[in-house]
């Protein structure tokens, strides 16, 4: 990714995430800044946009904080750059595998909440005339 940096306003467009919640995930120390410019507005990188979007996908699936902070710390620690040895590497895997069955069982218990709310939806049309 390059290392083109973008002002906030951008980065909430781009995520549609609001400002307010942009600051929140900073304070909350899940996505911090890449640099500030020298009148000190937050700077921040493609690689912070994934970040934020990887938050903005968890966060309707029922995530905590603690539990997005974990999982991102997995997958920096697997794309870092410093060496792992095959069974850290596997633990982290592991971590990330444990939150994509989560995922998993959290989108299908929305299509099942999706399925009654089209199904009452349609009652209630069926109602009008």
């Amino acid at each position: 990714m390059d290392d083109q940096h973008m002002q906030i306003g951008e980065v909430a467009a781009r995520t549609e995430l609001s400002l307010r919640t942009i600051r929140h995930y900073e304070e909350t120390g899940l996505v911090l800044p890449s640099a500030r410019s020298q009148g000190g507005f937050r700077l921040y990188t493609e690689t912070d946009v994934a970040r934020l979007m990887v938050i903005r996908r968890m966060k309707p699936l029922g995530f905590t904080l603690d539990e997005m902070r974990d999982l991102l710390d997995a997958t920096d620690r697997l794309d870092g750059k410093c060496d792992l040895d095959d069974d850290e590497r596997e633990v982290l895997l592991e971590r990330i595998r444990a939150y994509e069955q989560a995922a998993t069982e959290q989108v299908e218990k929305l299509r099942v909440q999706l399925s009654r709310a089209e199904d009452f939806a349609a009652t209630l049309r069926r109602r009008l005339p």
